[in-house]
């Protein structure tokens, strides 16, 4: 674990939060393979348990959109996979 990604973790831990960089840096850390999945684990739940902030989910999906590929795909396609939601009480096994 990086001692960046230590300190957030243990930054969240207590209950403060994070600004929009430092999330941003520990979901790169994430996304880039750099931390465990029980490191991963933890700063997740540490947020959560809090509450997310929107720096901090601002920062994520800033990290996850730098990490993204995008799709070459003919301007007519369509998604034809639902994502749930319906309130069908359905199982989505698409994904």
């Amino acid at each position: 674990m990086t001692d960046e990604l230590k300190g957030l973790i243990a930054k969240a831990a207590t209950g403060a939060t994070l600004s929009r960089e430092e999330a941003a840096r520990g979901f790169d850390t994430m996304m880039s393979g750099e931390a465990t999945p029980s490191q991963m684990g933890a700063l997740l739940m540490a947020l959560r348990v809090r509450g997310e902030t929107v720096d901090e989910i601002t920062g994520a999906v800033t990290a996850m959109r730098e990490k993204m590929l995008r799709v070459a795909a003919p301007p007519d396609a369509i998604d034809v996979v639902g994502t749930g939601g319906d309130a069908s009480g359905s199982f989505n096994i698409s994904t």
